[in-house]
């Protein structure tokens, strides 16, 4: 079935359903109708869906700032002719002059994968902005990401999201939150290596947002944009890190580094983050968010 994002209704044949305007943005739009165009040409019978996820599906896209993130689903784990295929396809389009090269983010991952509750060893093809494609190991974020995907995913063509797995499970979502804010910035406060990069403007700004999703989740079980969680936040905790919150929001795209004042209250954000993560161990329930000290 070839796909068109072009038509004036949508086309239903079985599962698979041809979406005419997935985006609110005829640039983007062109971008997707492209890649779905070539992914299926080139897939074939491995091609099963291709769906927005990240900013494009939770509603803070930014045609300015943003990029294009998309998850296609194949049948299984794709043979090296086809990886050869798929690195040619995004060279070619990073070579374009299009104003979108250099700004996708993909994900090539076997349906079967999407079960996984957690990131595994498992490695998968993946475009990082203006990185080529390259087979990695899911982050370990993936419960977000799958949330997304099935919650809140946009269909560029295949079936609905919600029929490609179960539901994910809270304690998924805060088993990860815990794993980024304890494990990869918490237990690295003192790290030189880690200080290095979150000291850079950009950095300190996705930190603090990041962990405004993180307890967004924790209190509401959902997942938001990180301006929805960064407002949100602003309204439940008070005057306490709106301030930080207001800069990371400014800062999300800006270069040099933070100033010692905001990594401190950034710091002091992800402990705040953690002890809440382990309020909800130990009491076993989604705690409603205290006000910090």
């Amino acid at each position: 079935m070839k796909v068109s994002l072009y038509m004036d209704k949508q086309h239903t044949d079985g599962n698979d359903t041809i979406v005419s305007y997935p985006t609110p943005y005829a640039d983007v739009n062109a971008v997707l109708h492209d890649f779905a165009a070539s992914l299926q040409a080139l897939l074939g019978s491995h091609f099963r869906g291709m769906y927005l996820y990240g900013s494009l599906a939770l509603g803070d896209f930014d045609p300015h700032s943003s990029d294009i993130d998309f998850i296609v689903v194949t049948d299984a784990e794709l043979a090296d002719d086809l990886f050869k295929g798929l690195q040619d396809l995004h060279e070619r389009f990073d070579h374009s002059g299009s104003p979108w090269a250099g700004k996708i983010e993909a994900a090539y991952i076997p349906q079967d994968a999407l079960q996984h509750t957690t990131a595994t060893t498992a490695c998968y093809p993946q475009v990082e902005k203006e990185r080529p494609l390259f087979k990695g190991p899911l982050e370990i974020g993936w419960s977000f990401q799958r949330h997304t995907l099935r919650e809140h995913g946009v269909r560029v063509v295949g079936p609905n999201p919600h029929q490609l797995f179960a539901p994910v499970d809270q304690s998924d979502l805060w088993q990860a939150a815990d794993a980024i804010a304890r494990k990869e910035w918490l237990e690295r406060v003192d790290d030189p290596d880690w200080l290095g990069w979150a000291r850079q403007r950009g950095s300190q700004s996705f930190v603090v947002l990041m962990l405004c999703r993180f307890l967004y989740t924790l209190d509401t079980g959902g997942v938001a944009s990180k301006l929805v969680a960064a407002r949100w936040v602003q309204r439940a905790l008070g005057k306490r890190w709106s301030v930080l919150i207001e800069c990371a929001l400014a800062g999300q795209h800006e270069s040099g580094e933070a100033p010692d004042s905001d990594m401190q209250d950034t710091i002091a954000l992800i402990r705040y983050t953690v002890d809440q993560i382990e309020h909800h161990h130990r009491f076993g329930a989604c705690p409603r968010l205290s006000s910090p000290s």
